[in-house]
């Protein structure tokens, strides 16, 4: 480990579209920003092909460019981004305190703030077709990429709140939706439940397991399984939407912050405060409701103004 620690003002863990968004109002505001990417730079938003719902960009774009984007303009204002992992975590428990990290198991840092933009990381099945389609058709977020297939056919795999949620979306978009069921009854609240049932354009397949998306460079259509007897039958669909939850990249920060029984941090009211003075969370990371690129900006925002705010304070 080296022996040379790096003492800065704001750390910001994670990039995407909170982490850079809090760098660039941490920069304006002088707190001369670091931030250290992780390994994927720009978060989840770099698998999606295309972003037609960010504000100012009324012709889209996709996603890794908007990063880019997000990043060149962070950038500019003087925020020093950086390739690398945080892998270790010693955060002070008083106010003032500094906090240190440990970057790829040798670089120690001393940061009076941080703020964590690490996100979440969307669960998939880990079938080849599945992987090699996301971005062609797969997709884990239907608000995100729904609009594409507006009058077209799509299936939603999943049983709980977020595929029941996801379908109904998709409903006053598309022409049918079906989703599939891998038990032969939903974990969805019941609320959510009768909403599905409501919604003429819905059918839900019960004992069903997606066991092939089929299509070379799109979506062509999925073959599925029945559990129960081992039926196959192909449907013809154009989007395949994943709707099994979300992992929050939290694991280093487990024991040290507060954070749901998922692994979600919690914050403190309409802040970005998290349970240590000086620790701020961020986007994903904290949000398991909206999970945009638009409110993920805007808590980075609160984030850079909750570490200015708690800064001054100080002196």
């Amino acid at each position: 480990m080296s022996n040379t620690i790096e003492r800065i003002k704001c750390l910001i863990i994670g990039s995407g579209p909170a982490g850079y968004t809090a760098a660039i109002y941490a920069a304006r505001a002088d707190l001369n920003p670091v931030m250290y990417t992780g390994m994927q730079m720009g978060g989840q938003l770099t698998t999606t092909t295309e972003v037609d719902n960010y504000p100012g960009y009324p012709k889209g774009t996709d996603g890794t460019a908007m990063m880019e984007d997000f990043k060149n303009q962070a950038e500019r204002f003087g925020t020093d981004v950086r390739f690398g992992m945080i892998t270790s975590v010693d955060f002070s428990d008083k106010v003032g305190g500094i906090h240190k990290v440990t970057v790829d198991t040798s670089k120690v840092i001393e940061a009076e703030t941080i703020i964590i933009s690490t996100g979440a990381t969307a669960k998939y099945l880990g079938l080849e077709s599945e992987q090699r389609l996301i971005g062609g058709g797969v997709s884990a977020c239907a608000t995100c990429d729904g609009f594409f297939y507006k009058g077209q056919d799509v299936v939603v795999i999943g049983a709980g709140d977020t595929a029941a949620e996801e379908a109904t979306y998709l409903a006053n978009i598309c022409s049918k939706v079906t989703i599939l069921v891998r038990k032969d009854f939903m974990r969805a609240s019941k609320a959510m439940q009768h909403r599905v049932e409501k919604t003429k354009n819905i059918e839900v397949i019960f004992n069903t397991e997606l066991d092939e998306v089929l299509g070379d460079t799109v979506v062509e259509g999925v073959r599925v399984i029945n559990n129960k007897n081992n039926e196959k039958q192909e449907l013809k669909v154009t989007g395949v939407f994943i709707a099994i939850g979300h992992k929050p990249n939290t694991e280093i920060f487990k024991g040290v912050l507060d954070m749901d029984d998922v692994g979600y941090l919690i914050t403190k009211g309409k802040s970005t405060k998290t349970n240590l003075p000086g620790v701020f969370a961020a986007g994903d990371v904290q949000d398991k409701e909206y999970r945009q690129a638009v409110t993920a900006a805007g808590t980075g925002c609160m984030a850079a103004l909750d570490s200015e705010r708690y800064l001054g304070a100080l002196i």
